[in-house]
């Protein structure tokens, strides 16, 4: 079975989408063999004048920073998302529509300008841990809130606006439509088996020990089996939890360590500020146990080949399925040679 996966085009299922990925091995067993374009991480001030999240410095609405010395959280500005859009609904034949209500705030990870989460403490990060699980917590609270979306944007070919490090979190009254199928496919296969999916196939991971990139006492970092970009990655609690915050301080300060070793490893691959969508999928906010539930961190990194060579969806994937060209398990392996690296990862 490796050899028909490592040597020829196959689709590989992804059972928390419940869809296909095409996988095409023998187009390029060396991504990163061709043209090399020499990374740099560009060098930033800790703090800039002009930059609207730096402590203490003007928004764009006129509102005014804390002069904060860790994490900050704000209410978005400019949030896709309002509390006080109206309760309506469009059921006109094939025209459907429905108002929506939620929340949008940024999260800036460090009153520094210059770090982002691979330059930061694995102190710091558990810091901007603890603000995802009381954000988490307290709007999954709200009447009108049913699901929760922590995320980042890093990099502005990710759509980033600001240079300054800082995610989003998107509360919303309506399940979005990625979560909905991790939703019915975990309960599926919990009411069937009693346990959970993500439960088993980390089992199953952990044993072949192939996509494996970093585990500690606590979180496995990992390429799933049915990824789509090039270097995507998951970081998987070992015991099943529905969300966040179930975490315990030992939890936290584990799963930080997983953060800034993924991260750390990105930056290092191709040496450059690594660009990826990141963000966190877990249990609905809607009041119930969510034993189904096995909550995890996923990265999306467009980078292929260089710090310049990305992976675009276009053509094929935008009207038929995902495709990739090299396998889940060579990316781990790279990825898996700079965790080991003698020069390591500088943990603080």
């Amino acid at each position: 079975m490796k050899k028909h996966l490592e040597n020829h085009s196959h689709k590989r299922f992804n059972i928390l989408s419940g869809e296909w990925v095409l996988v095409s091995p023998h187009r390029t067993r060396r991504p990163w063999l061709g043209k090399h374009e020499k990374g740099s991480i560009p060098k930033q001030r800790s703090y800039e004048p002009d930059c609207y999240l730096c402590p203490g410095n003007q928004r764009a609405n006129g509102a005014v920073n804390l002069k904060y010395t860790s994490t900050f959280v704000f209410e978005n500005d400019f949030s896709a998302l309002q509390q006080d859009s109206p309760d309506f609904e469009i059921n006109d034949r094939l025209l459907k529509a429905a108002g929506e209500k939620g929340v949008c705030k940024v999260i800036c990870f460090s009153p520094d300008h210059s770090k982002s989460l691979p330059d930061m403490s694995i102190s710091a990060i558990g810091e901007v841990i603890s603000v995802w699980q009381s954000e988490y917590l307290k709007l999954g609270k709200l009447s009108y809130i049913n699901y929760v979306q922590i995320f980042e944007n890093k990099g502005n070919i990710m759509g980033c606006s600001n240079s300054h490090p800082h995610g989003q979190i998107w509360a919303q009254s309506s399940i979005p439509n990625e979560v909905e199928k991790r939703d019915i496919n975990q309960k599926k296969y919990f009411n069937k088996n009693r346990s959970g999916l993500l439960e088993d196939y980390l089992k199953q991971e952990l044993n072949l020990k192939e996509r494996i990139i970093f585990e500690n006492e606590d979180f496995v970092i990992l390429t799933p089996f049915w990824a789509v970009w090039p270097f995507e990655a998951m970081i998987v609690p070992k015991i099943p939890q529905a969300h966040i915050g179930l975490m315990t301080q030992k939890q936290k300060t584990a799963f930080a360590e997983a953060i800034k070793i993924l991260t750390s490893c990105y930056d290092k691959l191709f040496n450059c500020s690594f660009p990826y969508s990141a963000g966190i999928n877990q249990a609905l906010a809607n009041g119930e146990e969510n034993k189904h539930w096995h909550w995890e961190m996923s990265f999306y990194p467009p980078l292929l080949r260089s710090s310049t060579i990305k992976k675009f969806m276009v053509g094929y994937e935008m009207f038929a399925m995902p495709q990739r060209d090299f396998t889940t398990e060579y990316a781990a392996e790279r990825l898996r040679i700079l965790v080991n690296a003698k020069k390591g990862i500088d943990h603080e």
